[in-house]
């Protein structure tokens, strides 16, 4: 029994490498466009990995999951963040939880991740094409047939795993051809949108403190609570970015905003105190050196250039004796570092890292990941409609759902 997988990313190299490990007499093609194995992997976690998440509690895990979670339930109960970091140590990666919980190889060498499937696929049994691009696949007479753009002979399988990518990092060969494909074999593709991308701002002021950083802020588009994010933040020379806006772009990767239809996004740069608190705070700045000037006071709590900021924002002078501020005037400031208002004008292109949507999970199996469409095609990944937060949750789908589809494609074949 022949089995091919198309793509060597996370999934695909999962798949695999379970086929491997579970029947000892199966035939494996593996097709690869870029010129190596897990490409976009090596790029996770600044190229260190962000290898999967070090939460182990299976419904905090899903609630990190905007779309898909549902689905995703079975796979990830199956192979979850526990089993995933005890696979990796017994292939020889030691792996390290940092204090925010990311799941990084101790040497923080992305690479390492990788030799392990180079390692297993050494032997016989698999058939790697790197560098080759698929033009389409075709179903006949209960065999796949697999055309390559270069002119070469097609390949044949039994069993077709579909583990392409989504359209995110482009550049690392995830284009988006396995929607194509998906559809071509009678899948519906949902609507596509780009997920945990930087945001861009039609303010201006972000750009003037580009760098400053907050370890924990909420944001909060459109007044809906539904779609808020705690977190890190970091504003940037085009707007703002970091963890806690990721998961914000993520909540909103359906919503409509432009230049001319803005979407409004508060920023709690305080989410553990109340805005009496703040108030309080200032006060106290304020007591203990009345003759300073204000923006100074104000200083005392945020960092001086937003601090200057906020005073132009409620129209406040900055320069005026800290002494000569009224409580109404500090409420003023304490409001605007509670939600500061910026008005998202569009993503930062390019810089995505996953692809909200894909194919339509009701057609999908969700403990083999094997189509209800067409017999014998598999499919996981980021092609499906599952998208998580950073932190290792996309990587956890993707090695899951890979894990399934290798099983299932196993077991489908002794059936």
């Amino acid at each position: 029994m022949t089995i091919a997988v198309l793509g060597g990313g996370a999934a695909g190299l999962m798949a695999a490498a379970t086929i491997l490990e579970m029947d000892p007499e199966a035939r494996i093609l593996l097709v690869e466009r870029n010129d190596r194995l897990g490409k976009k992997v090596l790029m996770t976690g600044g190229g260190r990995c962000n290898v999967t998440t070090g939460l182990d509690d299976i419904q905090a895990i899903l609630s990190r999951y905007p779309r898909g979670g549902k689905f995703f339930a079975s796979a990830l109960r199956r192979f979850p963040p526990e089993a995933v970091r005890a696979w990796f140590e017994m292939h020889g990666v030691p792996l390290k939880i940092e204090k925010d919980g990311r799941v990084f190889p101790k040497s923080d060498r992305g690479g390492d991740v990788v030799r392990v499937f180079e390692r297993l696929f050494e032997s016989s049994r698999i058939r790697l094409f790197l560098n080759t691009s698929v033009s389409r696949v075709k179903k006949q007479g209960g065999i796949f047939r697999i055309f390559f753009e270069e002119q070469q002979e097609p390949l044949q399988a039994d069993k077709l795993i579909l583990v392409t990518g989504g359209q995110a990092y482009r550049h690392t060969g995830s284009t988006g051809d396995g929607y194509a494909f998906a559809d071509s074999l009678g899948h519906t593709i949902t609507k596509l949108a780009p997920s945990l991308s930087a945001l861009l701002t039609r303010e201006t002021w972000p750009t003037s403190i580009s760098g400053l950083s907050f370890p924990k802020v909420r944001l909060m588009a459109r007044d809906n609570k539904s779609l808020s994010s705690i977190g890190p933040f970091l504003f940037t020379h085009k707007g703002i970015s970091g963890p806690a806006v990721f998961a914000l772009s993520s909540l909103t990767a359906f919503e409509t905003y432009s230049a001319r239809q803005p979407m409004k996004v508060s920023i709690d740069f305080f989410p553990d105190f109340s805005q009496e608190k703040i108030r309080e705070e200032i006060q106290k700045n304020i007591t203990f050196n009345p003759k300073r000037s204000f923006v100074n006071a104000l200083a005392g709590i945020v960092p001086k250039s937003l601090s200057e900021i906020c005073l132009r924002e409620v129209a406040l002078p900055g320069d005026r004796h800290a002494g000569e501020i009224g409580k109404k005037e500090m409420a003023r400031c304490a409001t605007w570092l509670k939600g500061a208002l910026l008005s998202v004008v569009g993503r930062v292109a390019g810089d995505e890292f996953v692809t909200a949507g894909g194919v339509d999970l009701k057609e999908i199996n969700p403990i083999t990941m094997e189509s209800k469409i067409c017999s014998g095609l598999f499919i996981a990944g980021e092609l499906l409609d599952i998208d998580g937060f950073t932190g290792g949750f996309n990587l956890q789908a993707c090695w899951a759902t890979g894990r399934a589809a290798g099983g299932g494609a196993v077991l489908n074949q002794k059936k």
